[in-house]
């Protein structure tokens, strides 16, 4: 199945963005609705991935100041294909904002697969909605990204 990132406007696709993050965060993981929204996602720049039937399967977002982060996949699109797409897309809108680095607030689990796609630990270990986790950063000259077509 071929997936597409489509980098989208939080006003216009809020329903959208909103549904999916409500699945997988609020309802599967457990995290308050009041946590999960807040002031980024207005100033957020939002990317939702979509199949080839049109199906909206996942959604991301990356802030002015280079944080991805908001990374929810519908349960059964949980993949390679999906989670390549939607950052290589995020990546892409770094680039195109003219961001030198990224950084991404990852469970201690995912701290060997980040490490892996040349993101470093910063800082310490913390807490946050009763979850461990870890800061990563990336400088973005450390990746060489295909270009990835947005449609807006």
């Amino acid at each position: 199945m071929a997936f597409y990132a489509k980098s989208v406007d939080w006003e216009n696709q809020r329903h959208t963005l909103k549904r999916i993050r409500e699945k997988v965060f609020v309802c599967q993981w457990r995290i308050p609705a009041e946590y999960e929204f807040d002031h980024q996602d207005s100033v957020a720049r939002h990317v939702l991935v979509v199949n080839e039937h049109n199906q909206e399967v996942a959604t991301g977002r990356i802030t002015p100041k280079g944080e991805i982060g908001r990374i929810a996949v519908e349960p059964e699109f949980r993949c390679p294909e999906v989670y390549h797409s939607l950052f290589k897309a995020l990546l892409e809108i770094a680039k195109q904002h003219g961001l030198q680095d990224v950084i991404v607030q990852c469970e201690l689990e995912g701290v060997s697969y980040y490490q892996q796609q040349g993101f470093r630990s910063v800082g310490r270990v913390f807490m946050d909605a009763g979850v461990a986790r870890q800061n990563m950063l990336c400088d973005l000259k450390y990746f060489t990204l295909e270009r990835v077509e947005l449609t807006h």
